[in-house]
């Protein structure tokens, strides 16, 4: 089985590029998805980070991802002390699933990961997709897209490692600064490329 890495920034449009390639036939497992299933109530994972972040936790048991936001984004401390929970936990959930879909016969997975570069995960991949734009552009997406200020956009900015410094470990490029007819085409190019690497 071929394990291909699909990375981007926030607000660079990796979730548009990932259903594009669903869309072409790809198993695409997301990390989003995963990391919210390992705080789901009743979790491991829900209870290490209550217990290590107090009164992140709705009353309905839920955790309350805005309040961890606020705590985490800007204090480089705190994020690392909820990585050092969370990444542990969704890399044990990624393996038992690419294992599943290699039993079923699944000649290649996409792992969908915005922190895919910074947590090193790219080094044991087969290849790596980054999805690209200006950064300007995903600010200004960003500032849209959460209803955030310039300074709360820049904190989200600073906790990636920017575009340009992820662009020298990436396979294959997707410059999602244009139209979506040209992102659907670049994305066709590489899906083309993978199934041509068998």
């Amino acid at each position: 089985m071929k394990i291909y890495g699909l990375t981007g920034g926030i607000a660079s449009g990796k979730s548009t590029v990932s259903r594009m390639l669903r869309e072409l036939g790809a198993h695409v497992l997301d990390a989003d998805v995963i990391a919210r299933e390992v705080v789901e109530p009743g979790t491991p994972g829900l209870k290490a980070v209550a217990e290590r972040f107090p009164g992140v936790v709705g009353p309905d048991g839920l955790l309350d991802r805005a309040a961890l936001g606020a705590r985490v984004f800007g204090d480089p401390k705190e994020r690392a002390a909820l990585n050092s929970i969370l990444h542990p936990l969704i890399g044990q959930q990624f393996l038992l699933r690419t294992h599943a879909l290699a039993a079923q016969g699944v000649a290649r997975i996409i792992y969908d990961a915005p922190l895919l570069i910074e947590n090193r995960l790219h080094e044991g991949m087969d290849g790596v997709v980054l999805v690209w734009v200006p950064r300007e552009v995903q600010k200004a997406r960003l500032m849209a897209r959460d209803g955030l200020d310039e300074a709360a956009a820049e904190a989200r900015l600073a906790a990636q490692l920017p575009l340009d410094e992820k662009r020298q470990h990436a396979t294959w490029l997707v410059d999602n600064s244009g139209e979506r007819e040209a992102t659907q085409a670049r994305v066709n190019e590489v899906w083309r490329a993978m199934l041509a690497r068998g």
